[in-house]
């Protein structure tokens, strides 16, 4: 696996406007902020911070900086005592953690990653998502998006999304890694469905890893990709493993998004 350095190009046409309708009128645009982003010395202070940043309607305003967001979450100094409280693991696969939920327009939370344990390629519904690196090491496979997207709905029958099966019907091709970066403690990296999709995973057999990510706007629901045929399904409902450090009753579907590198050894290799 070839590590690339290239920080990807942010798309000027990510900036998206909503318009007033008759049930969800204009939110209040933050006036846009000049100079470089303030440095947050806690976690607590980040979050304040991005309340004041984000406003009302989130990255979704042209009003708010995506880079600007960027380097805030950047200026965060990862500190084990902020953090420790959310970074709740579970064995086998990784857990979602709220910190924040922005008054409804972002997410903030924290997802702790056993040893060799990773996500599945997936889309992000449209938002725009920041993720920190706070200890251990990450690894981002970034895809291009197929030429054709086949999903459980067109083919039913035929296991679309599993890595065990496949529709060769649809004449679907293996996903095409664009980009692969190597995230250590505080580092970060921005994902948009304009510039692809990802997978993340912890490649450490002797450690667990723990992340940051800003999500904005939410999002409940998603796209997964089988790797070798490209296939997409959607995901479960994401739910959380704990809130603001309190564990929850219900927890994730063991599907949702999990897929040990182990047993996903048979994927392509990328160049």
């Amino acid at each position: 696996m070839s590590t690339a350095t290239t920080t990807p190009v942010i798309p000027a046409s990510s900036m998206l406007v909503t318009p007033a309708t008759a049930d969800a009128p204009v939110s209040v645009v933050p006036a846009a902020k000049s100079g470089p982003a303030p440095v947050p010395q806690t976690l607590d202070e980040l979050v304040k911070m991005l309340h004041e940043e984000l406003g009302s309607c989130g990255l979704t305003c042209d009003g708010v900086d995506v880079e600007r967001v960027k380097q805030l979450m950047a200026n965060y100094t990862s500190n084990n005592d902020d953090w420790k409280k959310y970074a709740m693991f579970d064995k086998g696969r990784y857990t979602r953690n709220l910190v924040d939920d922005g008054n409804g327009k972002f997410n903030l939370m924290i997802l702790a990653w056993p040893e060799n344990v990773g996500s599945a390629i997936h889309d992000h519904s449209g938002s725009h998502c920041i993720m920190k690196c706070l200890d251990g090491e990450l690894v981002e496979t970034q895809y291009h998006w197929p030429d054709k997207i086949v999903t459980e709905a067109d083919h039913p029958d035929s296991g679309v999304g599993s890595e065990g099966s496949d529709d060769e019907s649809s004449n679907n091709k293996a996903m095409k890694v664009k980009n692969v970066n190597t995230l250590h403690r505080n580092e970060i990296t921005y994902m948009h469905d304009q510039i692809g999709l990802h997978r993340v995973a912890n490649p450490l057999s002797s450690m667990g890893s723990v992340s940051l990510h800003l999500y904005t706007p939410p999002y409940e629901m998603c796209k997964t990709f089988n790797e070798r045929s490209s296939k997409a399904r959607s995901s479960g409902k994401c739910v959380f493993f704990s809130s603001k450090g309190q564990k929850l009753e219900s927890r994730p579907s063991a599907a949702y998004l999990q897929c040990s590198l182990t047993q996903d050894a048979n994927a392509p290799k990328s160049a």
